[in-house]
C-alpha cells in the first residue's frame, strides 16, 4: 500500500505492507486524512535507526475487514478515527496508557489502516470523507478546552488568538452556538475576515494594541495556543475571575508572566491536551445536530506530501489540510 513516513527522520513517499488485524481490530480502507502540526514534530522525536512509522492522526474511511471479536462495527461502515487512543472516560487527565495515533504506533497517512474498533465511530451522514478526515484532534482539542475546560456559556465573551487554525475554525461555530461572544486575532486581514464570516464578532490583527481594542469589552475566557508571542497579551485582557485555557505553543513553549499581577487577579490557568472519548462522541453529537460542515483549506494526494507538509509549516491556511486516499 501506499503510505508516508518517516525513515531515518526523513518523511518519504512509498509503500509499506497493509497491516493485519487482531481479534478485536479493524482493517479501514482511508478514504481521507487530515493533516496536524503533530506531524511536523513527530520526525524529530525518532532516532534515525527507528523502523519506519507511517505518519497522521486523523482520517475517515470504509470499514474493510473486521477480527473476529468485533462487534461495534461491520465490513462496509463509513468511520471516522479516533486519535485519543484509549481514552474512554471524560477525566480531569487522560489515563496512564493514553497516546496520540501515529506515534508509536502507525497513522493515517496510507491506503489502509489497522486499528482497535474502540478507536473508530460511524461516521455523520453530512460530511463527505474530506470533511470527516478533519473530525479527529483539532476538533476535539477545541471541544475540551470550550466546553470542558473553558465551560464556556451564553453571554460570555471568548477571545481565541490564532483565527486561522482547524482549532480555531471549529471553536468559532462551537462557542457561537453555546451563545458567546467571539473575539480572535490573526496577523492576516484575509484570516480576519473569514473568521469573521465564520461568525467570529470581532478580528483583531496581532500587531494591534489588545488593551485598547478591547477597552470595552469583558473577556471571560480566553483559549490559547499561540505559545510566548501572544500569552501576556492575552493575559493581560482576561478579566479579574476569569480563565485562560492553554492547549498548545505554536510558536515557543517557554513564557515568563507576573505572578502578583496573576494572583490578585484571581485568573485560572488551565492545561488541556485532546479528550476523551466521551468528549468526542458529543462533539459528534454536536456536529449532527448543528449540521456542521469543517473548514477546509485545500487538499492533496499522497504523493503531494512534502508540499503538503510544507504548507503546514508555515501556517498560512485557514482551517485544515486534507490527504485525499483511495479515490
Amino acid at each position: 500500500m501506499k503510505a508516508v513516513y518517516v525513515e531515518q527522520q526523513q518523511v518519504r513517499v512509498g509503500e509499506l505492507e497493509v497491516p493485519k488485524i487482531g481479534a478485536k481490530d479493524v482493517l479501514v480502507r482511508i478514504k481521507a486524512a487530515g493533516l496536524n502540526r503533530r506531524d511536523l514534530y513527530t520526525p524529530k522525536r525518532l532516532t534515525k535507526d527507528a523502523a519506519p512509522l507511517i505518519l497522521g492522526s486523523d482520517a475517515a474511511g470504509i470499514i474493510e475487514a473486521v477480527g473476529d471479536e468485533v462487534t461495534r462495527v461491520q465490513a462496509g461502515d463509513a468511520v471516522i478515527v479516533n486519535p485519543s487512543l484509549r481514552w474512554y472516560d471524560e477525566s480531569a487527565v487522560p489515563p496512564d496508557d493514553f497516546e496520540i495515533l501515529s506515534l508509536p504506533d502507525h497513522g493515517t497517512f496510507a491506503e489502509f489502516l489497522a486499528i482497535s474498533e474502540e478507536q473508530v465511530e460511524i461516521k455523520p451522514a453530512q460530511l463527505s470523507f474530506v470533511e470527516a478526515a478533519t473530525i479527529g484532534i483539532a476538533p476535539l482539542t477545541g471541544y475540551r478546552a470550550v466546553v470542558t475546560k473553558g465551560q464556556v456559556k451564553a453571554g460570555d465573551t471568548v477571545f481565541i488568538p490564532g483565527a486561522g487554525s482547524g482549532v480555531a475554525t471549529f471553536m468559532i461555530p462551537l462557542a457561537k452556538s453555546l451563545g458567546a461572544r467571539v473575539i480572535v486575532s490573526s496577523r492576516s486581514a484575509e484570516k480576519r475576515q473569514a473568521a469573521l464570516e465564520l461568525g467570529a464578532d470581532m478580528a483583531l490583527a496581532n500587531d494591534a494594541d489588545w488593551l485598547q481594542e478591547l477597552a470595552d469589552e469583558t473577556v471571560d475566557v480566553v483559549i490559547e495556543s499561540v505559545g510566548r508571542e501572544t500569552f501576556n497579551r492575552s493575559l493581560a485582557v482576561l478579566k479579574r475571575g476569569g480563565t485562560l485555557v492553554v492547549f498548545g505553543a505554536t510558536t515557543e513553549d517557554m513564557v515568563d508572566f507576573d505572578l502578583r499581577t496573576f494572583f490578585y487577579a484571581q485568573q485560572t490557568l488551565k492545561g488541556s491536551t485532546l479528550g476523551s472519548r466521551d468528549e468526542f462522541r458529543a462533539m459528534l453529537q454536536w456536529i449532527e445536530a448543528q449540521n456542521m460542515h469543517p473548514v477546509i483549506d485545500r487538499t492533496y494526494s499522497l504523493d503531494e506530501a512534502a508540499a503538503a507538509l510544507k504548507y503546514l509549516e508555515i501556517n498560512e491556511q485557514f482551517g485544515k489540510l486534507v490527504f485525499e486516499v483511495n479515490n
